[in-house]
């Protein structure tokens, strides 16, 4: 459907996610026609768990959790020098609040997370328990040199819906005195936090094709039409992803809540497209087996729950044979002692700066098991071992740069506002 300005809605509004502000809220008012319902009054029958998604997503028909489509990320610094005060744990509390009665908790209405850095917690005379795995971030491969994130704290705002996350942001301000038709409270974000970066995005069938030719480094006439990520092939598959239960922190004072590693990794996608055949593409995203045996339809809703890699022959088997190894073939290698999946991935694409880009969004109990993934997924050991290279041939490093990398506790909702680091010991 096209509108004023030979403008597509989808693009226009996803396009006004990336711009924010009070003028692209509006802009979406006047061409997102929804009715969202509002939340309720009494919160307190929200999940303790501020992760606990996927019970309020949709599935699609093979069970797979259907992700949220519009995403904003607010990176925040805390204002005062010192420990947080009560005042302004209740300012941030009541401003949390105010979007969560505004909009009903789901992918039709909001969902949101906020977490906390490893520099924010260094800032108390307590330690972090034992029980969370929390380090400073770090590169996480020899031929990567990100920047490192060490804000204080970040928003997670996920909807269906672009004015529903804008509208969010706007009221976390302080810059709308009602959303949704709710009276939202005089306390804001902003009161206790300053905002120090925003990065914006979306997944879903159809929306990268309608964003590709806003940034640069993929092909816009190349992406799949009905593609759900700029690479053009289906992620997200229930049994190649951890549970909720699996990333949840299971002991201590942050019992209920799970570690957050959030990367931004630019995609160059010109030879993924117009050089490497259909077979290259399914053979390094997947494995060389399911391009040779044509286990792939489309951007893969064929495959149901399952990326299918369990058909594949083992990764070191493949480099040696065949010069080539499938990414998702080397990730299955990250699994515990049963056999499943440790982390839970929520990314999203993103055209932000006129680029594109991924904001690879994990969680899992600890750091720790996303940087065993990550060194499934860098393949050092198989590069060192084959013919495949350090990024050529391995999976799909060649096509991602990696340009930042953060590491966050999401702690359990009653922590939710500016924890201490160790609720059993502080006196706050």
């Amino acid at each position: 459907m096209t509108e004023k300005r030979g403008i597509p809605r989808r693009q226009f509004l996803q396009s006004a996610v990336a711009i924010g502000g009070t003028a692209a809220f509006s802009a979406c008012l006047g061409r997102e026609e929804i009715d969202v319902p509002t939340g309720p009054d009494d919160l307190s029958s929200y999940p303790e768990r501020q992760h606990a998604w996927n019970k309020a997503l949709p599935e699609d028909d093979h069970g797979n959790i259907v992700d949220a489509r519009h995403r904003v990320l607010l990176y925040l610094n805390y204002r005062q020098d010192g420990q947080p005060t009560e005042a302004d744990r209740s300012t941030v509390e009541t401003a949390l609040e105010g979007v969560e009665r505004a909009y009903k908790r789901g992918g039709d209405g909001l969902l949101l997370t906020v977490s906390y850095s490893r520099a924010y917690f260094d800032q108390f005379e307590e330690s972090l328990p034992e029980s969370v795995d929390l380090p400073h971030p770090e590169a996480l491969a020899p031929f990567e040199d990100p920047a490192l994130d060490t804000p204080d704290a970040v928003v997670h705002l996920a909807s269906n819906h672009a004015q529903v996350v804008l509208g969010a942001e706007e009221a976390l301000k302080g810059s709308t005195s009602t959303l949704n038709g709710v009276d939202q409270p005089d306390e804001s974000l902003t009161d206790v936090f300053e905002i120090t970066d925003r990065r914006t995005g979306f997944i879903g069938d159809g929306l990268p094709a309608e964003n590709a030719d806003e940034a640069d480094g993929v092909p816009a006439d190349k992406v799949p039409d009905d593609a759900p990520l700029f690479m053009g092939f289906k992620s997200g598959f229930e049994r190649n992803q951890a549970s909720e239960d699996r990333v949840t922190i299971q002991s201590g004072p942050f019992a209920g809540g799970t570690t957050q590693h959030i990367s931004k990794l630019q995609l160059n996608l010109n030879q993924w497209y117009n050089q490497d055949d259909r077979w290259q593409r399914e053979a390094k995203m997947f494995c060389p087996y399911h391009a040779e045996n044509d286990v792939i339809e489309g951007v893969g809703e064929n495959l149901g729950n399952s990326n299918g890699v369990d058909a594949c022959q083992p990764a070191d088997e493949t480099a040696r044979e065949m010069g080539v190894v499938g990414h998702a073939q080397k990730a299955s290698r990250a699994r515990d002692d049963t056999n499943t999946p440790v982390i839970l991935r929520r990314d999203f694409d993103s055209t932000d700066g006129g680029e594109a880009s991924v904001h690879f969004v994990s969680l899992q109990r600890q750091i720790s098991e996303f940087v065993e993934t990550r060194q499934a997924m860098n393949g050092t050991d198989l590069s060192n071992s084959s013919a495949i290279g350090q990024r050529t041939n391995n999976g799909i490093l060649q096509y991602i740069q990696t340009e930042r990398r953060g590491n966050y506790l999401i702690p359990p909702r009653s922590l939710r506002a500016l924890p201490p680091a160790n609720p059993e010991t502080s006196t706050k």
